[in-house]
């Protein structure tokens, strides 16, 4: 059996459950900011019920960060085999638009291994929209692995051009929704309380004319990658185009919020999400 195969097939729910706990003890800094959000999405939680969770969060941190290193050794037809598709209708709806299509997600259970069910089991790519590290080196090395089954990368900073271009060629673009500054977003409820989230997505469907369907990749008990695809996000149009980006890039929180809600311990807790309206909770 050579390496690839070797590193391809070894668990991962374990050795990662391990390797988060570890992480969350080594690094306090994170497993502050982990326990602060949680106690503001979360106040109606008892204290013992909010500790439990943010270990159960960097464990899934440590299986997604294990399955990416895996990822990178793996062949399509081993990837399709860990995937199961939930609201395939939704899925198709994305494919062969003739104005494109926005694929909306969220830092959530393998967001990563989640962009690999276009190329691997439909067998269409897509171009997913990232920041870029500041590490050259460490920029290229995760983009070969984003990139390995024939999915492109956009850098976020004045792509939107190119965003455009995507999606008039008829082209899956997918967009995760769930981190924006302030400088950037516009404001959003998010858990009840006052956030920032891109408008880019509402600007491009507007723009294009294009379906938003969210898709959700979760992990299951048994280490399974469940891949929940929903329907298209109805976009508000009007003379206000303003109240329409605002009112559409809510109800695309909404459908983050919802999942989130459903699978906490699976959510990259470790951002400081609510920063920029509630800099206290941070410091």
């Amino acid at each position: 059996m050579g390496i690839d195969k070797f590193i391809s097939r070894l668990p991962s729910l374990l050795p990662g459950r391990i390797v988060g706990l570890a992480l969350g003890l080594a690094d306090l800094h994170h497993h502050r900011i982990v326990r602060r959000n949680l106690a503001f999405a979360f106040p109606e939680h008892s204290a013992a019920e909010r500790r439990r969770l943010v270990w159960r969060v960097f464990q899934n941190y440590g299986v997604s960060l294990l399955e990416f290193f895996q990822m990178g050794f793996m062949q399509p037809e081993e990837m399709a085999r860990r995937f199961r598709v939930h609201g395939i209708e939704h899925v198709r709806q994305a494919i062969g638009q003739p104005h494109g299509a926005i694929v909306v997600s969220a830092h959530l259970g393998g967001w990563e291994v989640g962009m690999q069910v276009m190329p691997c089991v439909f067998g269409v790519t897509m171009t997913g929209v990232a920041k870029q590290f500041k590490s050259a080196l460490v920029e290229k090395r995760i983009n070969a692995v984003r990139t390995r089954f024939g999915n492109a990368i956009l850098y976020k900073k004045n792509s939107l051009a190119d965003m455009t271009r995507v999606l008039r060629s008829g082209g899956i673009l997918g967009i995760l929704v769930d981190m924006a500054r302030r400088q950037d977003g516009v404001d959003v409820r998010f858990f009840g309380k006052q956030a920032t989230a891109t408008p880019a997505v509402a600007m491009l469907a507007l723009r294009c004319c294009c379906p938003v369907i969210p898709m959700f990749c979760v992990r299951e008990t048994d280490g399974a990658m469940s891949l929940y695809a929903e329907p298209a996000v109805e976009m508000r149009r009007t003379n206000d185009l303003r109240a329409d980006l605002v009112e559409n890039t809510q109800r695309i929180t909404d459908v983050v919020e919802r999942m989130v809600r459903r699978h906490p311990e699976q959510w990259f807790w470790l951002m400081k999400r609510w920063k920029d309206h509630y800099p206290q909770l941070y410091q």
